[in-house]
């Protein structure tokens, strides 16, 4: 009766043991599996990433260097604006000298020009306020662009000392088990 005691026990002990041995083998395996699966998750999310802000720094530069292009347009078009402002200047003062020295009839000629002229100054100065504005715009806009490009690299630095952080836990977690 007393080995009945002893031997259902070392029976269950055994059983369990044989149980727990399958299970702990198991058990590995599937928390290294699953492991690998996130730590492989996080780096295509983290390569994808990469490759999303490298092309939004690619399109970045290359809007720059379009608004530079579009910029030396602007001040060659305001350049020439300005000789033709001048030129229109210099001819209104000829004009009026030709007048005094000359008839009448041509006076009144020129200072119907001068009319359309004006017209036409009016309106390359209404342009030229646009394009300040517009530059003023294209300004902050470049600014903004160039502080996300920032905030995205702090971010990435950020996930970096976090996932070197939890790499050093978790070598030191194994190296506690081992």
């Amino acid at each position: 009766m007393n080995k009945v005691y002893l031997l259902g026990p070392l029976a269950g002990l055994l059983v369990f043991g044989a149980i727990y041995w399958n299970f702990m083998k198991g058990y590995e395996v599937r928390l290294q599996q699953e492991e690998a699966r996130v730590v492989a998750e996080r780096k295509a999310r983290i390569e994808k990433d990469l490759a999303a802000r490298q092309k939004a720094i690619q399109d970045a530069v290359a809007a720059a260097e379009k608004r530079k292009i579009e910029r030396e347009a602007k001040e060659k078009k305001l350049a020439e604006e300005k000789a033709a402002r001048e030129a229109l200047l210099d001819r209104r003062l000829r004009a009026y000298d030709d007048v005094y020295k000359r008839l009448r009839p041509q006076l009144d000629r020129l200072k119907n020009d001068a009319e359309g002229i004006k017209g036409e100054i009016a309106q390359l100065d209404l342009q030229r306020k646009q394009y300040v504005e517009e530059e003023a715009f294209l300004r902050t806009f470049v600014k903004k662009a160039q502080d996300n490009v920032k905030t995205y690299t702090d971010e990435l630095e950020k996930i970096a000392a976090a996932e070197k952080a939890h790499a050093a836990a978790e070598a030191a977690a194994k190296a506690k088990k081992s």
